[in-house]
């Protein structure tokens, strides 16, 4: 599943201690396992073999250049929602070629950025839309590929803010809309159209919805690629991972145990379910993962500053919060936590909160945990995506130092910021 495991006591990524990055680099400070990138990588490519495919890692879980750079020299696409990102991209070795440029509220500059880069294709949310991209285009003298969003009403399951493909959600054309949509735009002259595109939300743990997207949208596929000769259909992201026992040493048993609607989605058991509906299409389909590449290939390690017992509650204090994973807040998002040195003592009912000066500081309250003491060093697991790229310098906290591990060498993939940095870009 990942590369993070005990070694002698001590949690390791890959063949790395966590303790003694923590000592070179400091707190808080996240790590991640090129393995574990690899590996989730080619477990879905492969999952896709003698399919067109490709997949296109969703930049906005992880953004950091040395993870995109792994990932380009892997072959993958690119999945963007801005210019920034498409930058990032670009700086890392990615083709723009195989970028897709998605999200509502593209800007002008964005939009001329991606169509003099090349970009493959711009998915559009609106027929409004499709007009502004239409005579941004015309103005360069250029043609913009683009396909259409459409939101096929199919309920996730999932968390009401990471749900995109249900019509009260901003994204996409309601599937009642699409045909006319295409329609319209085709009669736009700088305006090519490429494709299909759709994504139903985040942290799917069930297939039953990619299934039920799939096969309500792959029909309008076929008749889109009969009428205006698009070449892909693109089914987004949204497989999900595994947040409770995530630590690789007895996960594997312990989810084993549990029935079988419960386990983890694999990329197998995803591609055998939607590739009946996706192969007579004979078009070329992209995936979008961002999370499933990213999550578990991860951690955040913080340290535990104080113990502070009161009539109701033991909270382990920590230097790191909200401000640097801010799931649990937002979310209500779960992340194991456990001591970077094995713990040998029993577990206690704790909250473990972080320095912000908000309630809603903790990454979680009421949790039976072990071994987390002042002093020691403690990991979140399963911190890889929208970890760091949410993060933020609130309280004027230096954002932390990133490091990408692969075997036993440590990158310094983001060095940690310092107080000037917080105030470089400002006038005194």
């Amino acid at each position: 599943m990942h590369s993070f495991h005990y070694s002698k006591g001590q949690l390791c990524c890959e063949d790395v201690s966590l303790a003694d990055l923590a000592d070179e680099f400091g707190t808080p400070l996240y790590v991640y396992s090129s393995a574990t990138f690899r590996e989730r990588y080619t477990s879905l490519d492969s999952a896709f073999e003698g399919v067109d495919h490709e997949v296109a890692y969703a930049v906005k879980a992880n953004s950091n250049l040395a993870v995109l750079r792994l990932l380009a020299s892997l072959g993958s696409g690119f999945d963007i929602v801005s210019g920034g990102e498409l930058f990032r991209v670009l700086k890392a070795g990615g083709d723009p070629a195989k970028c897709t440029f998605a999200g509502v509220g593209k800007t002008r500059a964005e939009i001329e950025y991606a169509l003099k880069e090349g970009i493959y294709s711009i998915n559009v949310e609106s027929y409004e839309e499709a007009v502004f991209i239409n005579e941004v285009a015309g103005d360069l003298g250029l043609t913009a590929p683009i396909a259409f969003r459409v939101n096929p009403n199919v309920d996730a399951k999932t968390h009401k803010y990471i749900s995109t493909g249900k019509s009260e959600n901003k994204f996409g054309i309601d599937f009642d809309l699409i045909a006319e949509a295409y329609e319209r735009a085709s009669t736009l002259p700088h305006l090519k159209l490429k494709g299909l595109q759709m994504h139903i939300g985040s942290q799917l743990t069930s297939v039953v919805p990619f299934v039920e997207a799939v096969d309500k949208v792959a029909p309008l596929a076929a008749r889109l690629k009969e009428t205006y000769n698009i070449e892909f259909f693109s089914i987004g992201g949204g497989i999900g991972i595994i947040y409770e026992q995530a630590l690789a040493s007895g996960a594997e048993s312990w989810w084993s145990d549990q029935p079988e609607e419960s386990r983890p989605l694999t990329p197998t058991q995803y591609a055998a379910a939607v590739r009946p509906a996706l192969e007579p299409l004979g078009l070329k389909i992209l995936l979008e993962p961002g999370r499933f590449i990213a999550g578990n290939a991860g951690v955040l390690v913080t340290r535990c500053l104080y113990e502070k017992k009161g009539t109701t509650k033991t909270f382990k204090i920590v230097d790191s919060g909200m401000h640097q994973l801010i799931r649990p807040a937002l979310y209500q998002g779960h992340h194991e936590i456990v001591p970077v040195t094995e713990a040998t003592s029993a577990p206690e009912m704790v909250d473990v909160v972080g320095p912000i000066c908000e309630s809603g500081d903790f990454f979680c309250q009421n949790r039976e945990l072990a071994g987390i003491e002042p002093g020691g060093l403690v990991a979140l697991m399963s911190a890889g995506a929208y970890g760091m790229v949410m993060a933020s310098t609130y309280n004027s906290h230096p954002l932390p130092a990133e490091i990408l591990v692969d075997g036993d060498q440590a990158h310094l993939a983001r060095k940690r910021q310092s107080y000037q940095d917080l105030v470089e870009a400002e006038e005194g």
